[in-house]
């Protein structure tokens, strides 16, 4: 009987590693083109609202079709999740911004001019569909972003959003100062909403509410922490070199899921 010599199965193995390694790379290079990441300047709320529903509408009609990111700042306006407990928005009617319910979770918050909103329509479908991880993945973003500025931003146990730490400076009292806001929602595993990072924003408007639903939270701009002038553009540039980065570490981490399963 004639043994396959060593050689033929060495070439088969490496032709089955070939084949591997043919599946993967396309999965790994298509990273690039599956988000499309958009900067809009300044855009009122009902108008970026109405474009995350038509993204997110064609989603779901086209399976193919990539995921986006949206980066712009707003005009002055309030929003709360879907909740029964209005309670942080302190009646309401003394506002002096409009207000939007909306298909997020969490309690009101304000947006407005110098402050970078982000909204990620991704398919989760193609992220493990987990959304606990997408918001952790979303806070991590954040976090090492603040780092390039030198700012120090962490989580805080229990809630969803960024705060910057502050350790104690012998008064023996430790500041965290909230800069990043985050509520999200999802339609069929396609996700709207996002996050609102403070950059050099007048910070007066929270006043008018219990921000986050968070009694005595003290809101902090990145402008405020690193004592630098900043504008939403410049920071939206730079936020964008980043957050495609970590879409494809985000993307990369289900595909190796993939893989291994």
């Amino acid at each position: 009987m004639t043994r396959p010599s060593r050689v033929a199965g060495a070439a088969r193995s490496l032709g089955a590693t070939s084949d591997l390694q043919a599946k993967i790379k396309p999965q790994i290079s298509n990273l690039k083109q599956e988000c499309r990441i958009r900067w809009l300047g300044r855009m009122n709320f009902a108008d970026a609202l109405a474009m995350q529903e038509e993204i997110v509408a064609r989603r779901r009609e086209s399976g193919n079709a990539v995921d986006e990111i949206l980066l712009l700042e707003h005009e002055p306006v309030y929003t709360i999740g879907r909740t029964p407990d209005k309670s942080s928005l302190l009646g309401a009617a003394h506002l002096p911004h409009p207000l939007f319910a909306i298909n997020r979770g969490g309690q009101a918050t304000y947006h407005g001019p110098g402050q970078l909103m982000c909204y990620p329509l991704l398919d989760l479908r193609r992220c493990g569909q987990d959304l606990h991880l997408y918001l952790r993945w979303l806070e991590q973003t954040l976090i090492d972003f603040l780092a390039t500025y030198d700012l120090s931003a962490i989580r805080r146990k229990g809630l969803t959003g960024v705060w910057i730490d502050r350790p104690s400076q012998g008064d023996g009292v430790a500041s965290q100062r909230k800069i990043a806001s985050i509520g999200v929602g999802v339609r069929h595993w396609i996700t709207m909403h996002g996050f609102a990072l403070n950059v050099c924003d007048d910070l007066s408007p929270f006043a008018h509410i219990v921000p986050c639903g968070i009694s005595n939270v003290t809101m902090t701009s990145m402008e405020k922490e690193t004592g630098r002038s900043l504008t939403v553009a410049d920071v939206a540039r730079n936020f964008e070199n980043l957050v495609r980065e970590k879409y494809h570490e985000l993307r990369r981490d289900q595909e190796a899921y993939t893989i291994s399963h």
